[in-house]
């Protein structure tokens, strides 16, 4: 398997396992927070599907990563819908996966740009970074989800 499919793969994983363990939240639950000032539920999806789309053009950017996350948040902070966020998910896995496809091994191997997030790693290393980072949000999102009674399915198989 090659690094771009191996990447592939890691990015459907991400996708499914996020999906599946969030998918009993439905837009009724767009403004669902735990508590004042976290992240809505809406929220937390937008970000997770945002921070896809800045993982990748960090990668790909010679500037490297953008890091002004005052005005990344304001973006998360706007999304009211559920639906909408879940598009945006959908739309940054779609949009990683085309990049990646067009990628070759050696430019996946190639190292990311000097800084602060990961500066000199192989591009790859943000594959292990996008799954974590979705891995942490869909289990606060399963946490909103069972603030309302709602029991959400294991991540990796249908039980």
């Amino acid at each position: 398997m090659s690094l771009v499919q191996q990447a592939v793969a890691e990015l459907n994983s991400a996708q499914e396992y996020f999906n599946r363990s969030t998918r009993g939240l439905t837009e009724e639950h767009s403004t669902l927070m735990p508590a004042p000032g976290m992240m809505t539920a809406a929220q937390q999806v937008a970000h997770a599907a945002q921070t896809i789309q800045w993982f990748i053009a960090g990668a790909f950017d010679p500037s490297g990563f953008d890091l002004d996350f005052d005005a990344h948040a304001k973006v998360v902070e706007a999304c009211t819908s559920l639906a909408e966020a879940r598009a945006r998910f959908e739309k940054a896995i779609a949009e990683a996966t085309a990049t990646i496809g067009s990628k070759s091994d050696a430019e996946l191997m190639a190292p990311l740009p000097a800084g602060p997030i990961m500066g000199g790693a192989p591009r790859m290393a943000i594959f292990g970074a996008i799954t974590d980072h979705t891995a942490h949000h869909r289990g606060a999102l399963t946490v909103y989800a069972r603030t309302k009674g709602i029991v959400p399915p294991m991540p990796y198989g249908d039980m």
